[in-house]
């Protein structure tokens, strides 16, 4: 199946991500630059200790002296190309950099990013990463430094050349390749039409236009009796504490793996295409501040040059969408339809909400 996101970066760029299709001698050859960045990752954390240790300094030119150090004295680390592990150099001292800076501010444990950890070999998935100089494309395939090619599922064109490349493996042992490209702003025909958007219990999303609502589209409901009988089979196989576990448990381990990877993609795949039909028929949206992760946290909406408005969740069960008057207690979840006290307008619940959605971002409801 092929598989495509479009995430943000938060930087004036996109990452676009697709399905490769690897060779057995690629996959070798992924494998190796992965082992040797994988040390290399773990040198770096080592020394990264040593440092505080010693109260030591170790920024990325000190990381540079080492891999060249390294890779002067090691040919099986010269056996790989520079450019991966010396952009892992710059992301360790990136990521080490970000951790002291959470320190220094005194934020809390769990607001803090963690210092870099050691990479295990059976636990940690292969993820190279390659700057412009380190790839490039030729007839649909993607060519990396150290002579390994791979295809790539082109489900969609990039809109611009790519910046860097990220190749990695998944849980599954599916792999893909993500590009970061320029943010494209693709303008759409104004429409004069706005909606509210409320993230409801009854469906995944109920709006102020009936056509738009997105009911829940059951994927993992019709995946639940293979997923159930996969489960059975590693109940029945699975191994003593301490033993190795056998290749039946680890096959269906696999199966139940890959079956929840399929019902994420169908729902991703919903949720965009749900998200895009929402974007191009209407300039406005007003969107529940609490789950907006297919409009408001993506590009979607940026992208497109549409005004997305949050809107905080607090009491939009309980206000009337009609005259404002507030319910006195909150209802129940098994209470679907909202009648206001006040004025006497019934209305479905999950639609009167989207309704006090957009008159709390001071939009004229339709």
């Amino acid at each position: 199946m092929t598989a495509i996101t479009q995430e943000s970066e938060g930087d004036g760029h996109a990452r676009y991500t697709y399905r490769l299709r690897v060779s057995s001698g690629a996959r070798t050859a992924l494998e190796a630059e992965w082992s040797r960045c994988r040390w290399l990752w773990n040198e770096c954390c080592a020394r990264s200790k040593k440092a505080h240790r010693d109260r030591e300094k170790c920024g990325p030119a000190r990381l540079d002296k080492m891999l060249t150090q390294a890779r002067t004295a090691m040919s099986w680390l010269r056996e790989g190309s520079s450019a991966p592990q010396q952009q892992l150099i710059r992301d360790f001292a990136k990521s080490r950099a970000k951790a002291l800076k959470d320190i220094k501010a005194r934020l809390p444990m769990r607001q803090r990013a963690g210092m870099p950890q050691y990479k295990k070999k059976h636990q940690d998935a292969p993820s190279l990463n390659y700057t412009r100089r380190g790839f490039r494309l030729k007839n649909g395939r993607l060519h990396l430094a150290g002579g390994i090619a791979v295809t790539v599922v082109w489900s969609r064109n990039l809109p611009k050349p790519p910046s860097s490349v990220r190749v990695y493996r998944d849980s599954t042992g599916a792999w893909y390749t993500s590009f970061v490209v320029p943010a494209v702003t693709e303008a759409l025909p104004e429409t004069g039409a706005v909606i509210g958007i409320d993230w409801g219990v009854k469906e995944t999303a109920t709006t102020t236009s009936d056509e738009h609502d997105l009911p829940h589209p059951q994927h993992g409901k019709n995946a639940a009796q293979r997923l159930a009988h996969y489960q059975r089979m590693m109940s029945r196989r699975r191994p003593p504490k301490g033993k190795a576990a056998s290749k039946g448990y680890r096959t269906a381990q696999a199966q139940a793996a890959k079956l929840h990877k399929k019902v994420a993609r169908q729902r991703q795949d919903a949720a965009r295409k749900w998200a895009k039909k929402v974007v191009r028929d209407h300039d406005a949206l007003a969107v529940e501040d609490f789950r907006p992760k297919f409009l408001a946290k993506s590009t979607m909406a940026r992208k497109h040059g549409r005004t997305v408005h949050l809107v905080h969740p607090a009491h939009t069960t309980m206000d009337c969408a009609q005259c404002g008057a507030r319910t006195k207690h909150a209802l129940p979840l098994s209470e679907r339809t909202y009648t206001c006290t006040a004025c006497g307008v019934v209305s479905p619940r999950d639609k009167n909400s989207a309704r006090v959605m957009l008159v709390r971002a001071g939009l004229q409801p339709g």
